[in-house]
């Protein structure tokens, strides 16, 4: 009975997006950056008083998320990045279909 608990001890997972065991600050920083652009782009989509807001921020996650995927080092970064750089893509794009950047 336990060596079972200190199996399970062993066993505790977190969430990391360095799964080579490698810090990568900037890598993570550009996946983290692209997805709260993303989140803040779809959000603001909606408002019409916020279009500027959403063009921009989703302008800029589809550059940060793009440079992002081309440093990435590890999939879960890239996992991170392409989820951000799909929500930053979308809230541009409705934004575009309404009215532009203005």
């Amino acid at each position: 009975m336990a060596q079972h608990v200190e199996r399970t001890a062993q066993r505790t997972h977190h969430l990391t997006l360095n799964t080579d065991g490698r810090p990568h600050p900037l890598e993570n920083t550009l996946a983290a950056v692209t997805f709260v652009l993303g989140v803040i782009a779809v959000a603001t989509c909606g408002f019409h008083s916020l279009h500027p807001v959403a063009a921009w921020t989703g302008l800029a996650g589809i550059l940060t998320g793009g440079y992002g995927q081309l440093i990435s080092a590890t999939t879960a970064e890239r996992f991170a990045l392409i989820i951000g750089l799909g929500m930053a893509a979308l809230g541009f794009y409705i934004v575009m279909a309404q009215c532009g950047f203005v």
